[in-house]
C-alpha cells in the first residue's frame, strides 16, 4: 500500500527550472528509443507488479546524483580513474535504468594515462540550469571541475577547472533567485589535512570560477563526523543541505536547514540503518516526480560488490524530510526493502544497464571502461567480423603484474551471483609466443585471471593469481591446461555474498572444465572488484599480436 505523503517543494532554482522545462522533440525521441535496450539476466529490481525491491542497481555506481528534466531522470556517479568517466544513466521511473553516455571521454590530467586507482572523479553532482546540463566533480588532487551540454545523449563540452587545489571534494552548485551562484564543498582529510566541514563559495553564474575564498558553514566534529557529499537545495527562503555523515559503511543521512546560505544551520538525522540489514544508507540525490512525490536515491556499501544503489520514499513533516519508513515516528526513517514504485503517470518497461556484449558495434558497449585514459592504439572494433580486437600492448617497463597495466577493459560486477563467459582467439605474430597473452580477470587488490598463452609445444590456458597486487605483489601460476587451438572459452562463476570465484574453460563452448583454485574477489582499494578482459605483451619483446574477443556474456 502506498504511504500517504505530505509534499513540500524542495528546490534549488536549477532543479525548479528542470521541472518546468518542456523538452525538445529530439530529446524526447531519444529517451523513448532507449526504453528497452537491455534487461539483465542476473538481477532486476522491478517486480513487475507495481513494486520494486532494493537495491535498484546491484552494481557499483558510487556516490549517485540524480535530476529530473521533464519526464526523464538522469543519473551520474563517481568513476574514479576509469576512462571514459562520468557515466550518464537514464530512467523514466527511478527504478529501471540504462547507461546512455559518458560525459568525460578522458580525465583532464596526464597522470591518468596510467592507472590511479580510487583517484580522479569523486562524487559528481548533476544539475539542469538555463537549458543546459551541468556536472561538477571534485578531483582530490587537482580541484573542482565541471562539464556541460545541452544534450546529455551527445558529446559534452571539455572540462573547466573551476577551482584548483587539493582536498576540495563533493561540489554541489546552487543558482539562487537573486542572480548569485554558489558552490558547496566538503574536504578530503587525506589531501587537505582536515575533514568533517562544509564550505560555501561564491561562484560565477557561468560556473567557470569561484569568486571568493569560501566560508565554512558547518562542522560535524561533535556529532556528525565525516560529513561529506553535500547536496544543496532551496525551499522558499530556506536552504537545505542533504549530506551523509558517520562514514561510508555505518553512517547516516543528515539534513541541514537554514534561512541563510551561510547559516547557522539546524541539523537532523533523517535516515539511518535502524533495525534493517541495510548498512550506511546515505549520500545521494533528492528528487520529485512529475506528480510531486519526493524520493531519495542513495548507496549502500557492500564490500567487494561496491556501493550499490537504493531508492527510498520521502515524507515531509514540520519542514524536515524523513527518508524511508519512520516506523517509530521519531523523525528518522529506516531504509525500505520493497516498496511501491514512484508515481510517474504510467508503467514503463523493465530495463537494466548493459552487461553482455556481442562486440558487433563500432566500439565496445557503454558498460565498459578502461583502467586509465584510453589510447587509440589499444583496440580495434571489427563489427563486420563481429569481434573486438585487443592489441597485445606491452606492459609498462619493469611491470611483472597487471596492476599498473592501463589497457584493461573493465566493467562493474552486475549482481551477487552471476557467470561471465567470453570467447577469445589469441593471434601470435613473428612467432614471439612467449611474450603474449589474453584473458578474463577479476581485478582487485588481490586478483586472479585465466589467460590463453602459447609455448613451443602448443596453446594452453593458465590460471594466475596475485595476492597483494596493490602492494607490489607478484603473480604466481596456479594451474595450466593444454588446448588444441588458439581459440578458447573462458569463464568465471561468482557466488555471493563474498564474491567467491570459480574458474573454468572450454574448447567447444559447451563442456567446461574447472581449472585451478577458487578465489575470493577483493575490492580495488575502496571501490568494487571489476571484471576485465585484456591482451598484453611482455616489455622488451617485438611488438605485434592481438586477441579477438568474439563476445562477452553475463548469465546466471
Amino acid at each position: 500500500m502506498r504511504t500517504t505523503k505530505i509534499t513540500i517543494p524542495l528546490l534549488c532554482l536549477a532543479w525548479l527550472t528542470s521541472c518546468q522545462a518542456d523538452k525538445s522533440k529530439e530529446l524526447k525521441t531519444k529517451s523513448q528509443e532507449l526504453e528497452v535496450k537491455s534487461v539483465s539476466k542476473v538481477y532486476v529490481s522491478d517486480n513487475g507488479d507495481g513494486t520494486y525491491t532494493n537495491p535498484i542497481l546491484q552494481a557499483d555506481y558510487s556516490d549517485p546524483d540524480v535530476i529530473r528534466v521533464g519526464d526523464d531522470f538522469y543519473m551520474t556517479a563517481s568513476s574514479f580513474n576509469s576512462s571514459p568517466g562520468l557515466p550518464i544513466l537514464h530512467s523514466k521511473d527511478l527504478v529501471n535504468w540504462q547507461i546512455v553516455n559518458y560525459a568525460l571521454p578522458v580525465l583532464p590530467e596526464e597522470v591518468y594515462d596510467s592507472p590511479q586507482y580510487s583517484k580522479g572523479v569523486w562524487a559528481p553532482c548533476i544539475r539542469y540550469y538555463n537549458n543546459e546540463f551541468y556536472i561538477f566533480w571534485g578531483d582530490p588532487d587537482f580541484g573542482i571541475y565541471r562539464v556541460k551540454t545541452n544534450d546529455p545523449f551527445e558529446e559534452w563540452e571539455k572540462p573547466v577547472l573551476v577551482k584548483a587545489g587539493k582536498g576540495m571534494i563533493d561540489p554541489s552548485p546552487l543558482w539562487d533567485d537573486d542572480g548569485n551562484a554558489y558552490l558547496v564543498t566538503a574536504w578530503a582529510g587525506s589531501r587537505a589535512g582536515v575533514n568533517s566541514i562544509l564550505t560555501v563559495w561564491r561562484m560565477s553564474p557561468d560556473a567557470t570560477e569561484l569568486l571568493d575564498n569560501g566560508r565554512n558553514i558547518y562542522s560535524g566534529h561533535d556529532y556528525n563526523h565525516t560529513i561529506e557529499g553535500p547536496k544543496i537545495y532551496k525551499k522558499d527562503a530556506c536552504y537545505y543541505i542533504m549530506a551523509p555523515a558517520g562514514g561510508v559503511e555505518n553512517g547516516w543521512q543528515l539534513a541541514l536547514r537554514s534561512q541563510s546560505i551561510y547559516g547557522p544551520y539546524e541539523e537532523k538525522i533523517v535516515m539511518a540503518q535502524g533495525s534493517t540489514d541495510i548498512n550506511g544508507p546515505h549520500q545521494g540525490a533528492y528528487i520529485e516526480t512529475q506528480s510531486g512525490e519526493p524520493w531519495f536515491v542513495h548507496f549502500q556499501d557492500r564490500g567487494v560488490y561496491g556501493r550499490i544503489l537504493h531508492l527510498n520514499p520521502v515524507n515531509w513533516f514540520d519542514g524536515w524530510p524523513v527518508m524511508g519508513e519512520d516506523q517509530d515516528r521519531d523523525g528518522c526513517g529506516d531504509p525500505v526493502r520493497t516498496h511501491q514504485k514512484p508515481d510517474v503517470g504510467r508503467e514503463w518497461p523493465i530495463a537494466s544497464p548493459a552487461e553482455s556484449d556481442e562486440f558487433d558495434g563500432e566500439k565496445p558497449g557503454l558498460q565498459w571502461s578502461w583502467n586509465a585514459n584510453e589510447k587509440v592504439n589499444w583496440s580495434v572494433s571489427m563489427p563486420q567480423k563481429g569481434f573486438l580486437r585487443l592489441l597485445a600492448v606491452p606492459k609498462p617497463t619493469g611491470e611483472a603484474s597487471l596492476w599498473n597495466v592501463p589497457n584493461i577493459l573493465t566493467q562493474h560486477l552486475p549482481a551477487e551471483n552471476f557467470t561471465a563467459t567470453t570467447k577469445v582467439s589469441l593471434n601470435i605474430e613473428w612467432d614471439i609466443w612467449q611474450s603474449k597473452q589474453a584473458g578474463l580477470m577479476m581485478l582487485g587488490n588481490n586478483y586472479s585471471y585465466l589467460a590463453i598463452r602459447k609455448d613451443a609445444d602448443s596453446f594452453y590456458v593458465e590460471q594466475i593469481q596475485n595476492e597483494g597486487a596493490n602492494l607490489g605483489g607478484f603473480e604466481k601460476s596456479i594451474a595450466k591446461r593444454r588446448i588444441g587451438s588458439n581459440t578458447v572459452f573462458l569463464r568465471v562463476k561468482v557466488e555471493g555474498p563474498d564474491g567467491l570465484c570459480h574458474f573454468s574453460f572450454s574448447e567447444d563452448g559447451e563442456n567446461f572444465r574447472p581449472i585451478g583454485e577458487d578465489f575470493y574477489a577483493t575490492r580495488v582499494l575502496w571501490s568494487s572488484a571489476k571484471l576485465g578482459i585484456f591482451s598484453t605483451s611482455e616489455p622488451g619483446f617485438r611488438i605485434g599480436g592481438c586477441a579477438d574477443f568474439d563476445w562477452f556474456r553475463i548469465t546466471k
